[in-house]
């Protein structure tokens, strides 16, 4: 009887919780409850941290240039898309860059804005399979509690972001992200295209550098909200998880800027690329030391 009571007060929770949800994208892949997503989530992490080291265990590491080259261009190519596609439903359309509510009508810009944030959400899916390489490579020094953390946590605080608030000034981040993913990811293709391209590579020391400044902007422009007066932002708790995470990358970032550049403790080339892709893509894109076949 307990049992059931249980049950039944967790689905009147339920009820209750997503009664304010979206209706516009309740219906969209994966939108339908938390647990689909939970799911592909739960056993990413048993792949890339158990399963996945087991099976490789007694395997030669796969040599995955080729794949790599697809897979990058192909994410950079999304980015784009996603660049474009927030641009034209807000950001570059009429968003003041401020306090911008959602568009929760079912106005063709309104509806763009939340397909758009769906396919962000769903890229997040897409970019697991960083992790998935890394471990079919047996590059397991790159498959971190950071990495893997941030790979998990992001899908399943979108999946509420798409189903609550899919618009507004919650999406600035995104499209951010979005931008300096065309700029990391590039920059692995190219690198998995073999030395012959390291030549077009003079700018990867401003890498860290776009990060640092990504995590300012986002957590500047997220602050506003703080200092605005009635800002109608329909659910400022995603206000407080954008500043959050902002906040927590940008001191890591920091504390790496901090020991490896200003302290002068600048280590020798391989290692300091090694400490730069744990620190900004092992921990961000998960893309890191992609460059590094064997």
């Amino acid at each position: 009887m307990e049992i059931d009571d249980i049950k039944s007060s967790a689905a009147l929770m339920y009820s209750e919780f997503i009664k304010n949800a979206d209706r516009r994208t309740e219906t969209w892949f994966l939108m339908s409850s938390p647990l689909p997503q939970t799911l592909i989530i739960a056993a990413y992490i048993y792949f890339v941290t158990s399963l996945g080291p087991r099976l490789m265990e007694n395997r030669k590491a796969f040599d995955l240039k080729g794949v790599l080259i697809v897979y990058n261009f192909s994410v950079v190519a999304l980015s784009l898309y996603m660049c474009y596609e927030y641009v034209m439903s807000g950001w570059g359309t009429g968003y003041s860059f401020s306090c911008d509510p959602v568009d929760y009508s079912e106005s063709p810009q309104g509806v763009r804005m939340a397909a758009t944030c769906w396919l962000y959400y769903f890229s997040k899916f897409i970019e697991m399979l960083d992790t998935v390489f890394f471990v079919l490579r047996k590059k397991y020094s790159q498959v971190t509690f950071l990495h893997v953390y941030h790979h998990s946590i992001m899908p399943f605080t979108w999946w509420f972001g798409v189903c609550f608030s899919a618009g507004g000034m919650g999406t600035f981040h995104a499209l951010l992200n979005c931008i300096v993913h065309v700029i990391m990811y590039s920059y692995y293709g190219l690198t998995a295209l073999g030395p012959n391209y390291q030549k077009y590579l003079w700018w990867k020391k401003y890498l860290t550098s776009i990060q640092l400044i990504q995590f300012m902007m986002v957590t500047t422009h997220i602050s506003q909200y703080f200092f605005i007066k009635d800002c109608t932002y329909e659910f400022p708790i995603f206000i407080y998880i954008i500043a959050s995470y902002g906040l927590i990358f940008l001191f890591l970032f920091l504390n790496f800027w901090y020991h490896a550049y200003t302290k002068g403790k600048r280590l020798p080339k391989v290692l300091q690329n090694q400490t730069w892709a744990h620190h900004s893509n092992g921990v961000m894109n998960g893309n890191a030391n992609h460059e590094k076949e064997e």
